[in-house]
């Protein structure tokens, strides 16, 4: 967690308009401040084109306009045939035969559940509308499955906790008091397989009592409400 935090405020110190100095960045000045559920799709270079599924929490700012957002996502999908052959090639180089074809593995599941902390550098707009960008890194429970490769080497390649970085840029819109629609888009890149995801949804805020905390770190609020 201290790590991700300092990565987010090294992001900060780089961006233009940001504090000038790393003093102002300390992870006690972080609080709960909302949950969001959303809903997207994923576009990725060994899977079939699937739905994703998303809970973040907001935990305030870290420093000036740098909020900490951890994000729990969720997909699903089955490998593309191209992939299919790739996989049916190495078996067949493994076992020194070339009887395996890509159409004898179909179908084989992929799965992947993961947790990311993200520092996302947030400003304000004459919309009232909030803009982000940031980058991040997390933990990748991928989880592969199908009847011709299960309990074969290729299911244990399939199988592994890994890590990950992404980068992504968004915007937030509140209509309506502690209720904010947001979209997302973002880029994730693992060892074993890249993507891409456009995303939106809905976050309940929780103000706490932030004192003068909030006029120090937070950006010009939504709804021009005096915090």
């Amino acid at each position: 967690m201290r790590r991700a935090l300092l990565a987010a405020s090294l992001l900060a110190a780089a961006t233009p308009g940001a504090a000038q100095s790393l003093a102002d960045y300390d992870y006690e000045n972080l609080a709960f401040r909302g949950v969001g559920l959303d809903a997207g799709y994923l576009w990725a270079n060994k899977i079939r084109d699937t739905h994703q599924y998303g809970v973040r929490l907001d935990l305030g700012y870290l420093g000036p306009g740098v909020r900490i957002v951890p994000t729990l996502t969720y997909w699903s999908s089955e490998f593309t045939r191209a992939e299919l052959d790739r996989l049916a090639e190495r078996m067949n180089q493994q076992a020194g035969t070339v009887f395996i074809r890509g159409s004898d593995l179909e179908p084989i599941q992929w799965s992947d559940l993961s947790l990311s902390i993200d520092g996302i550098f947030v400003w304000n707009t004459p919309l009232r509308v909030l803009t982000f960008i940031g980058v991040g890194g997390g933990l990748h429970a991928l989880n592969g499955q199908g009847s011709a490769v299960d309990d074969t080497f290729v299911e244990d390649l399939l199988d592994s906790i890994t890590a990950g970085v992404n980068a992504l840029a968004g915007l937030e819109f509140e209509p309506i008091h502690r209720f904010r629609f947001y979209a997302e888009g973002r880029y994730t890149a693992l060892n074993s397989i890249q993507y891409l995801t456009a995303r939106g949804g809905l976050q309940i805020m929780f103000y706490p009592d932030e004192g003068a905390l909030g006029a120090v770190v937070a950006p010009p609020p939504l709804r021009g409400e005096d915090r």
